[in-house]
């Protein structure tokens, strides 16, 4: 009995040395457990975007923003390719909803077919953020959670017109025929798209507040190819001869390459001055400031793929979280609620090496 009552106090030591080791464990388990729901909280956005063409050079480059945003911000983005098929991105949009994404980012095939995709939003009670192609506003108007990124058409087509008419004002040879008109050619892109209708009228517009008369030589749309643009600036050159046109005006980059492609064919734009015709397009890509390099593009204005592609991202990750759509928590001006406008750029050969990677 002595010697159990000598060996209680030691016994009794070692149960509370290990009763506080086994408490450090615990803190330290429990510390544990919240870093990595701190990380799993960081990481567990889950977007689901739908991207109408993988293969449109200008959405490629806002994919690949938007990948690095979500990385940046911690979240994960699935991107997949719509084919430019409505129906097929209605049932990707399915998909996601299934998979339980927390937000979707559509870049539609049809403007006019968001209503259907915000209604699938609003019945799981998600938020969803349109880029690039604007749906019309009662569709905007129809949910509290959506929002739409992208830039003001109008903007692109008035600089794409100013580059036109700066060079005819530094270039009198440029009126080829001396009747003070520019005649032009006009290839522009999918029809009621209203990039493709605002940048015709736009850029017109420009040229004519700037002082010179136009007269259309013939205007059809290449659906934003450079495949398809090619062979209807080949059109245009068999239909109204190269002695005629006297400047080209494309509703996007890749169309202006096309342009060019054409032209080159000719043996114009290709570095002999008294064989060219100024081409201007819209979206500032790769390719484009590599032909402005070249001297064979004569400008672009910069639709800016990067800020539209993190503005998506922002916007998906802030309003699955429940945080309010403004500067503070996206980081870009909100208007009226709903719209993230990314200004454009007017990109000459004055500063196209800014732009250069």
């Amino acid at each position: 009995m002595k010697r159990f009552k000598k060996l209680l106090p030691i016994v009794m030591a070692t149960v509370m040395i290990a009763a506080t080791m086994g408490g450090c464990a615990s803190s330290n388990k429990g510390s544990d457990s919240k870093s990595g729901d701190a990380k799993s909280t960081k990481s567990s956005v889950l977007i689901g975007s739908a991207i109408y063409k993988f293969d449109d050079t200008f959405m490629t480059g806002v994919r690949t923003a938007m990948e690095g945003q979500a990385k940046e911000k911690g979240s994960t983005i699935e991107l997949v390719d719509s084919q430019n098929k409505q129906p097929t991105q209605n049932e990707q949009v399915d998909t996601f909803l299934t998979k339980g994404v927390n937000a979707l980012a559509v870049n539609p095939v049809d403007r006019t077919a968001a209503g259907p995709l915000i209604e699938k939003a609003k019945a799981k009670k998600l938020p969803i953020v349109f880029l690039n192609r604007e749906p019309e506003k009662a569709d905007m108007d129809s949910y509290d959670k959506v929002w739409y990124v992208g830039a003001k058409a109008e903007q692109s087509g008035t600089q794409s017109g100013e580059i036109i008419a700066d060079y005819f004002k530094a270039h009198k040879e440029a009126d080829k025929n001396g009747d003070g008109v520019i005649q032009y050619v006009m290839l522009q892109g999918e029809p009621g798209h209203q990039d493709a209708t605002l940048r015709t009228e736009y850029s017109i517009k420009a040229i004519e507040a700037a002082g010179f008369k136009t007269q259309k030589l013939a205007a059809d749309t290449a659906m934003w190819d450079k495949a398809k643009a090619t062979d209807l600036m080949k059109a245009f050159i068999t239909g109204q001869g190269l002695d005629k046109i006297e400047a080209v005006l494309c509703n996007n980059d890749d169309m202006a390459l096309g342009a060019v492609e054409a032209l080159k064919a000719e043996g114009y734009n290709k570095g002999d001055a008294a064989k060219y015709i100024p081409v201007v397009g819209v979206d500032a890509t790769a390719p484009a400031l590599q032909a402005m390099k070249e001297g064979s593009l004569l400008g672009t204005v910069l639709n800016d793929a990067a800020n539209q592609g993190k503005a998506t991202v922002n916007i998906a990750i802030a309003a699955a979280q429940g945080k309010e759509i403004n500067k503070e928590n996206i980081g870009y001006d909100v208007t009226d609620g709903k719209y993230i406008w990314i200004n454009y750029v007017k990109v000459t050969q004055e500063n196209y090496k800014e732009y250069l990677k």
